[in-house]
């Protein structure tokens, strides 16, 4: 076996006649007189049958000169070079890593006789790992010879970072090192996202590179808005872990103010429930093209596992094509309404003083997005919510700019979607402000409007964030540089506070109490108490999170049976009492709607884990009684309407007493 650098001559005029190449183990120590090339020519030419060979198939012959009295030397045909190479680098044993370290050449005929130094064409071969194993050296095992001098003539060939040598089976090769650590951060820093001093172009080069990431790609023209998929290897091992059997949400049109375009999010929640980014998309028309990079992303994931198949699909945007999801998914579909509270719990802060009003404002919202009402209704109740508050003028002529147009079409998806509970919500908006955090630092304020700084801090310092963080807490190493605020949210959060810490009035439930888990002398209210728009009086909540207290009364409440159904099971309630209520004409129809009557159970227990902020009720007897369904048609007619109406009060009695 090596246990140094190999040198190898390449003898033209020789390789003609008797076509070999020639080997010499060069040994430690100084350079003496090199070795007679009788004795070398009189060497038998060995050629392994194996299609790749290393030192261990071949005989190695020690002739009398070169250093420290001898080198071991073969021949072997000048044909198998490449051979020997690919197999000594590919040693299980003690694996190697050739790289050229010099050549020199010259012109045919300029040699007179055969030498063993003299050569057509001189090339030397480094193992990367350099000639001697400094680990001896340097804790002080070992003799004064393995010492080389750092830089001059003798000095280590390898890279520095690399101290290993041929030394056998035993080294750490799999472990980093200091040095590794300092290196890729000398990487990372020095790396650029300007490939190109156009953001266009700059952003292609990007793509050239990164194929492996990219699952979508739609360059900006006329015709086509610009769309960009990005998803990393350790993204897809997430998602194919957390997405089967799981949630995948998407968390879009962030940075829509700020950022070129806005950056859309899917996200996997782990065993802890916090969210994970698999991948993202810059697109400047999210809504309209989805069509076009989910049936891609669903592709690759299937491709990796067949049988990968989402429990559910949480979009945040009811203007998104539902068909296109279910189709490449083949889960349900759910809507979050995060981002509609959020906004305007922000704006209730900023644009009204009074606390009072505030709560009630937003209590009123939360009637008019949930309004089961149909037509004009709507309406009318947004004219009514104007009308009562027609003294928050700032904060009306934000809402009839930014929201009245599309409030209609919220309603109508909380209608036709089960909607997301408290749950997922709390993890979502934990990486919303993680985000936000990385992004938009006012030192990048600068950056905010080129793509390709966007996909660089992405892919390079944000997803090394969650990688670092679950690599931490799997191997149990970097515990002391571990983010915290990775591992927790406010409904982790709202575990942790006691019961006992919760006061709640019975028999009036128009606030609750919550004690400070860090000043045991202070209570924060909570107003509207297990409903989807509680609001609390924290430093937290006055940011417009949703926050642990405001969770844990929910949680709370809906224990105890203390309050009404939220809000969203009251509007999936209403939309299956319309259709018994009114049966369908067509048989087929009829069909279609006791097999979803069938599959109603099991869409109950997914109901239940997502619908976690509020007390869930089943119906009172004497509204069951008043629903009496007429049916002209047939008696089988009258038996599969009986059929559906039973279905739906086990379903209802089920959603009673869920997870008391």
């Amino acid at each position: 076996m090596l246990d140094s650098f190999l040198l190898f001559w390449l003898l033209y005029g020789l390789a003609r006649t008797i076509g070999f190449f020639f080997f010499a183990s060069t040994m430690k120590g100084h350079e003496t007189k090199m070795p007679r090339m009788e004795d070398i020519l009189n060497l038998p030419v060995q050629d392994p049958p194996c299609a790749e060979f290393s030192a261990t198939h071949i005989k190695w012959v020690k002739i009398e000169g070169g250093r420290q009295g001898g080198d071991d030397i073969a021949l072997i045909p000048f044909a198998r070079v490449d051979d020997f190479v690919k197999g000594e680098s590919s040693n299980a044993e003690c694996p190697a890593s050739f790289r050229i370290e010099s050549r020199r050449k010259r012109s045919e005929g300029s040699i007179s006789k055969p030498r063993v130094d003299g050569y057509l064409e001189y090339t030397l071969y480094w193992c990367s790992y350099g000639p001697e194993d400094y680990r001896d050296s340097e804790s002080g095992i070992g003799d004064g010879s393995n010492i080389k001098p750092a830089t001059g003539k003798g000095s280590r060939p390898g890279r520095r970072h690399m101290m290993r040598g041929h030394g056998g089976p035993h080294n750490r090769d799999d472990f980093l090192t200091r040095n590794d650590v300092r290196n890729m951060e000398r990487v990372v820093r020095n790396s650029s996202h300007k490939l190109h001093a156009n953001d266009d172009c700059s952003v292609k080069v990007w793509v050239q590179h990164h194929q492996k990431y990219v699952f979508y790609f739609q360059d900006n023209s006329n015709a086509n808005p610009f769309i960009l998929g990005i998803q990393t290897d350790w993204q897809l091992q997430q998602m194919l872990r957390y997405g089967h059997s799981g949630s995948v949400a998407s968390h879009s049109t962030f940075g829509l103010k700020k950022l070129k375009y806005p950056l859309c999010t899917l996200l996997v929640f782990d065993s802890s429930q916090n969210a994970i980014p698999v991948a993202w998309v810059i697109t400047s028309l999210a809504s309209q093209d989805i069509h076009k990079w989910f049936g891609s992303l669903a592709e690759k994931i299937r491709t990796k596992d067949p049988r990968w198949r989402p429990n559910a699909f949480l979009v945040d945007d009811p203007s998104l094509d539902i068909s296109v999801i279910r189709e490449a998914f083949h889960c349900r579909v759910l809507l979050c309404t995060w981002h509609v509270r959020r906004a305007w719990i922000r704006s209730l802060l900023k644009k009204c003083c009074n606390i009072d009003v505030q709560r009630e404002m937003f209590k009123h919202l939360g009637c008019i997005l949930y309004c089961t009402r149909s037509g004009p209704n709507v309406v009318d109740a947004i004219e009514e919510f104007m009308q009562v508050y027609v003294d928050q003028s700032v904060f009306m002529d934000y809402f009839k700019r930014r929201w009245l147009p599309y409030i209609e079409l919220w309603v109508n998806g909380i209608r036709s979607l089960p909607v997301a509970g408290a749950e997922p919500l709390a993890a979502i908006e934990s990486y919303h402000t993680r985000l936000k955090l990385k992004l938009f630092n006012e030192r990048h304020s600068n950056s905010w409007t080129r793509i390709d700084w966007l996909i660089h801090t992405l892919t390079t310092e944000f997803h090394s964030l969650y990688w670092l963080d679950q690599y931490s807490e799997e191997s149990g190493y970097f515990a002391n540089i571990r983010d915290e605020s990775f591992s927790t949210n406010s409904w982790h959060q709202a575990l942790h506070i006691s019961d006992i810490d919760v006061m709640l009035d019975e028999q009036n439930l128009q606030l609750a109490k919550v004690i400070s888990q860090t000043d045991r002398s202070r209570a924060y209210t909570v107003w509207n108490p297990g409903t989807e728009f509680s609001l609390c009086d924290c430093p937290c909540s006055r940011l417009g999170n949703l926050c642990k207290h405001v969770i844990k009364v929910a949680i709370l409440c809906k224990s105890r049976q203390l309050a009404r159904p939220i809000l969203a099971v009251q509007v999936y309630r209403q939309a299956l009492l319309t259709l018994l209520q009114n049966p369908p004409d067509d048989p087929l129809v009829l069909e279609h709607a006791i097999l979803h009557a069938t599959r109603l159970q099991h869409d109950i227990k997914g109901l239940e884990d997502l619908s976690n902020s509020g007390l869930l009720q089943h119906l009172p007897p004497e509204e069951m009684r008043n629903m009496q369904v007429t049916w002209s048609g047939s008696t089988a007619g009258n038996v599969k309407v009986g059929y559906l109406l039973g279905t739906l009060q086990m379903a209802d009695e089920k959603l009673a007493f869920s997870k008391s």
